[in-house]
């Protein structure tokens, strides 16, 4: 199984995503419910355009 979005209902009615690892497990999901699916998969797309060139930004002190 590859890399993948899943999209949902949460208790809500609200639209969200879960990023799953190849082996099934949840990697991170998003933060806010969309009330609209169109508008979820607009965000999808963003983060899939987008994410090769984000910074890593370390917050820890070690």
């Amino acid at each position: 199984m590859p890399y993948r979005f899943e999209i949902y209902k949460d208790k809500s009615d609200e639209f969200r995503f879960r990023f799953k690892a190849p082996n099934g497990q949840t990697m991170f999901s998003g933060g806010q419910g969309y009330s609209s699916k169109s508008s979820l998969k607009k965000s999808i797309t963003s983060i899939q355009k987008n994410v090769a060139d984000a910074d890593i930004v370390e917050e820890t002190t070690d």
